[in-house]
């Protein structure tokens, strides 16, 4: 089973919530995702959502609040490389404070767009995304909130 330990960002402003479109390199796929990734060895995870929503997006921010972190085994079936995958997600509620959105260099990030948060339902996105939508609008003091059933438009 491979493993990743990952930081996300939750930036929400005036009801609409900051997405990333995803490119798969091996497929072409893409799917809506929020800014994050992988956090790297010796990394803090607090650093890492700041350096990933930059690469991605090119948007600078900054972290108001932990929101919870979210752990799911993704079957090697529905699994990126076909083996069994283990992922830890971290979540920050961060607020953009400069930079213009453009896409990610290396190509993964096809584009970053503000959504409204009633549109995202109708868009092919990660679970991910409803993960971080449900850790911040309820807060939940455990920090934990109930696994995103995956199917029709939400993906691993």
């Amino acid at each position: 089973m491979s493993f990743r330990l990952a930081a996300y960002a939750v930036c929400l402003e005036r009801d609409r919530l900051l997405l990333a479109r995803y490119v798969s390199p091996a497929t072409g796929a893409t799917l809506w995702t929020l800014p994050g990734g992988r956090v790297e060895h010796a990394e803090d995870p607090f650093e890492t959502v700041i350096r990933e929503l930059a690469e991605e997006t090119g948007c600078d921010g900054v972290v108001e609040r932990l929101l919870g972190v979210d752990s799911r085994v993704v079957p090697a079936a529905e699994a990126r490389l076909g083996t069994e995958h283990h992922n830890v997600g971290v979540f920050y509620q961060v607020r953009i404070t400069g930079g213009a959105l453009r896409p990610g260099p290396n190509g993964e990030t096809a584009e970053s767009v503000w959504h409204p948060v009633p549109d995202v339902a109708g868009l092919c996105r990660s679970s991910l995304v409803d993960v971080g939508l449900a850790l911040a609008q309820t807060l939940p003091a455990t920090g934990h909130v109930a696994a995103v059933t995956v199917g029709g438009l939400i993906r691993h």
